[in-house]
């Protein structure tokens, strides 16, 4: 049996998979809330209860934050998580932790052409490198390197690069965003949950338009990304709307620097929780054109394929498939 993990600053996913040596089937699978935990050890202590197992054969963990020696100290929760430690947990010495979109990527090659949505019609699909993003509590950004047979996932910490702004509106948010991260202002700042609450701030801080009762209203604890999201979509309320756009707009950039950087002539493929739920935003073609307004190399953007995952188990499908065919 086979354990895998996408572990998150939001929410953890566990799973068991049964491995016949050829194809792999979810037995069991439970989310968790991540900061109802103070480790990754106690949710895995939990999900072994829940689901009464009793033996691992081997266990890979997709975690959002930099992989070093076998170990990680998570971006975006208080965990540190020693590989050793879990091995000693399970009872085996077949356990690996990657960052997490390492296993998004190898789960990228595993999903059905229905489970994306292209945001590039003249995409062609090659093969070669690929770029993966995925916006969600943070930003994750990694490539599928093609050695000319097979993909290899690399890890990267490329959301926490500078940001740098690509239109005049953007340079006020850079000098916005600078008083309040005057050391360091990352993509990440911007570009995840947290990060369209901020983008709101700004266009509020701005006076771009009045405030809609609902964000109001909304309480300390409440999800306020989310609720902008939905006054968006659902009441077309202009200063969420916006919000999404410009959001939308730097996103595309930040990809198309990502293509850029790694050479993605095998197509870019979006993950992470924020990209299905504001699908209407990134297929209005401000993502796009983002993405291809890199000057004398828009006419290679514009040959790449641009896909969004729809499946939010990619990074754990991605962890069970890397440690079942690992050599």
């Amino acid at each position: 049996m086979i354990l895998a993990g996408d572990v998150g600053g939001t929410k953890t996913n566990l799973a068991l998979f049964a491995f016949d040596g050829e194809t792999l089937a979810i037995e069991v699978k439970h989310q968790f809330a991540s900061r109802d935990f103070t480790s990754l050890e106690d949710v895995i202590k939990e999900f072994m209860r829940l689901s009464e197992v009793k033996t691992i054969d081997k266990a890979c963990f997709g975690i959002a934050g930099p992989i070093i020696n076998g170990n990680c100290q998570t971006t975006n929760l208080p965990w540190d998580v020693v590989g050793l430690n879990l091995q000693t947990l399970l009872g085996t010495k077949e356990v690996i932790l990657l960052n997490d979109l390492e296993s998004t990527a190898y789960g990228m090659l595993h999903l059905k052409d229905d489970e994306f949505v292209s945001l590039n019609p003249s995409g062609r699909k090659v093969d070669g490198n690929r770029a993966i993003i995925a916006a969600g509590t943070g930003l994750g950004e990694a490539t599928l390197f093609h050695d000319g047979k097979n993909y290899h996932p690399i890890g990267s910490e490329g959301g926490h690069c500078d940001f740098a702004s690509s239109t005049l509106e953007q340079d006020k948010l850079l000098q916005w965003m600078r008083n309040r991260y005057r050391n360091h202002v990352s993509f990440e700042r911007i570009l995840s949950g947290p990060g369209i609450y901020a983008l709101y701030e700004f266009l509020v801080d701005n006076d771009f338009a009045p405030q809609p009762t609902a964000m109001i209203r909304l309480k300390k604890t409440d999800d306020k990304s989310a609720m902008i999201s939905k006054l968006a979509i659902e009441d077309k309320n202009p200063l969420c709307v916006k919000t999404l756009q410009l959001f939308c707009e730097i996103y595309g950039a930040e990809a198309g620097n990502l293509a850029l950087k790694s050479m993605s002539l095998g197509g870019v493929f979006i993950g992470g929780g924020i990209a299905p739920k504001i699908l209407p935003f990134m297929q209005d073609g401000r993502f796009i054109n983002a993405f291809f307004n890199k000057g004398r190399f828009e006419e290679l953007l514009r040959a790449m394929e641009v896909k969004i995952s729809l499946n939010d188990e990619t990074a754990l499908l991605g962890a069970a498939y890397f440690v079942a065919f690992k050599d």
